[in-house]
């Protein structure tokens, strides 16, 4: 996800102002403060109307710019979402970079292999020279009364005669015999030879697939820099634009002293959210903690493992089947955050921990956990289904639905794990991926 970091007490501050009526309705009331010893002045009816007037007019800044808010919080959302996909595609390049080297040092021993039965072949070729060279020396020495005619002119009477035509007929078979072995070696050191060469092209032309691999990684990862060199600019703006507003912010609330309680009951709901949340993220780790070393079973075992994990930091690269894990270095903004030096996890990272209790593998990409499982419309979403969302049809975020519309995640760097909302828009894909149940 992307790399952004708006103060969550900022936004409940807007969030309070817009929608103070509703929330002082379903928010628990405050004690007001013990009144002053003496009593306050008696301000005149022009005082009274002015007031109302400016309280108008407060309320009105406050609404637009909570509107300016809003509208710089989607922008950096949807900076975060492109900073995402081309990190994505990094890690999909690298891993397919190591599938690719993994492929080629295969072949690299085949052609060991078949070298050596080469050099097998050529040895036997030698042996059966050799026993041909030591026949016909046998042959040469013995002379032509030797062979098979002087056998013949040398018999005594007919049985002698058949006694050394049999024995012409060995010799002649035996003769035969390391011809047929010279020339089964030679076909055998062709064929060796022959494996040899079509391994080493195999093995070539997957070096040659490797070395493509790595330039696309190389030039995926110069992009992604790029952009995120870009990003990292452009999110400073935005800092610097909800600074301006905070400062506007500020002013507007300390004119009004009912504007500031609406603030005070907010943030003490928000306060009740977060331990809520607390709560939830250890009543899990107790359930985790509770079902031992083994697998744990079912959709509320994979979400339980997730939920316990929440507020653990966001690391790009971070998380296993075993927990949160060290990020890696991306050359742009996560490292600019530094995740590299950071224990969590990214958003795929999470999936791997929540379906690794449950003894179900993932690749650490979230592309590919896309495609792991059962597809499933959004409309027909149950707990424990993994939600997508893609770019220019490209997946670069993952969560984990847990029920009544929410999700948890791992957001982006610079943020941790978390509860939130389904985010209907922004590329979610038109379908999740089911893995139990």
């Amino acid at each position: 996800m992307a790399l952004l970091h708006v103060p969550a007490r900022r936004v409940a501050v807007l969030v309070a102002l817009l929608v103070g009526a509703m929330i002082l309705s379903s928010s628990p009331a405050m004690a007001d403060p013990a009144p002053p010893p003496s009593p306050p002045p008696n301000p005149s009816d022009q005082q009274l109307d002015q007031s109302k007037n400016d309280m108008a007019t407060a309320a009105g800044q406050v609404g637009k710019l909570t509107s300016q808010l809003a509208a710089v919080q989607a922008e950096a959302d949807a900076l975060g979402a492109k900073l995402e996909v081309r990190q994505e595609s990094a890690n999909k390049a690298l891993v397919d970079l190591q599938v690719a080297r993994d492929a080629a040092q295969v072949a690299a021993q085949r052609v060991q292999a078949t070298q050596l039965e080469a050099a097998a072949a050529a040895d036997a070729i030698e042996q059966a020279h050799r026993q041909l060279d030591e026949f016909i020396a046998v042959a040469y020495e013995q002379g032509v009364q030797s062979g098979s005619f002087g056998l013949l002119m040398e018999a005594s009477d007919p049985s002698d005669l058949v006694q050394r035509a049999e024995f012409t007929q060995a010799i002649a078979e035996q003769q035969s015999a390391a011809l047929d072995g010279m020339q089964r070696a030679r076909i055998a050191k062709v064929n060796a030879d022959s494996v040899a060469r079509a391994a080493e092209l195999d093995a070539v032309a997957k070096q040659n697939a490797a070395a493509g691999a790595k330039r696309s990684a190389d030039s995926a990862v110069a992009t992604a820099q790029a952009a995120l060199s870009a990003g990292i600019a452009q999110l400073h703006q935005v800092d610097l634009r909800r600074a301006d507003l905070e400062h506007q912010l500020d002013t507007l609330t300390a004119k009004d002293s009912g504007l500031r309680a609406q603030r005070q009951r907010y943030l003490a709901y928000q306060a009740q959210v977060a331990a809520a949340a607390k709560s939830a993220a250890a009543a899990a780790a107790g359930r985790v903690a509770g079902a031992g070393a083994g697998t744990v079973g079912g959709v509320r075992g994979a979400i339980d493992r997730a939920l316990s994990q929440i507020g653990v930091t966001y690391a790009w690269g971070g998380g296993n089947a075993r927990g949160p894990t060290r990020g890696i270095r991306d050359g742009g903004v996560a490292d600019a955050f530094g995740d590299f030096r950071k224990t969590g996890f990214d958003c795929s990272g999470l999936m791997l921990y929540a379906f690794g209790g449950m003894g179900i593998g993932l690749p650490h990409y979230s592309g590919y956990q896309y495609n792991a499982g059962k597809k499933v419309p959004i409309s027909q979403i149950r707990p424990g289904d993994m939600l997508f969302w893609s770019e220019d049809g490209s997946i670069h975020h993952v969560a984990l639905y847990i029920g009544d519309g929410k999700m948890v995640e791992a957001p982006y760097s610079g943020g941790a794990v978390r509860i939130t909302p389904v985010r209907y828009g922004g590329g979610l894909m038109p379908y999740a991926t089911r893995l139990l149940g």
